[in-house]
């Protein structure tokens, strides 16, 4: 896990996302042009929460969350992250 000097506001995270596929399960090669977007990743920094509403994730926990969550992408020390909501989030594996 890396550890950044970002700290997002409100309900949204930093996440960063998990390498895509090198390979299928049954060891067939994927092509760099036919590998899904990640829907996992992990937790590097969390945001205050919103007033009512505190956060339930935390830094270092693993996320799935949605195929289309974190559109918002930057790029640190050549790291890529995503921030996202909170309630971009699926579940904590």
């Amino acid at each position: 896990m890396s550890q950044v000097n970002i700290k997002p506001l409100a309900d949204r995270v930093l996440v960063e996302p998990a390498a895509a596929e090198e390979k299928t399960a049954s060891g067939i090669i994927i092509p760099e042009t036919a590998k899904e977007k990640p829907q996992r990743g992990t937790i590097v920094a969390v945001g205050p929460g919103k007033k009512d509403e505190p956060l339930t994730v935390k830094v270092g926990d693993e996320v799935l969350y949605g195929k289309f969550a974190g559109n918002e992408k930057i790029t640190v020390e050549g790291t890529e992250y995503l921030i996202m909501r909170e309630t971009d989030i699926i579940a904590i594996l």
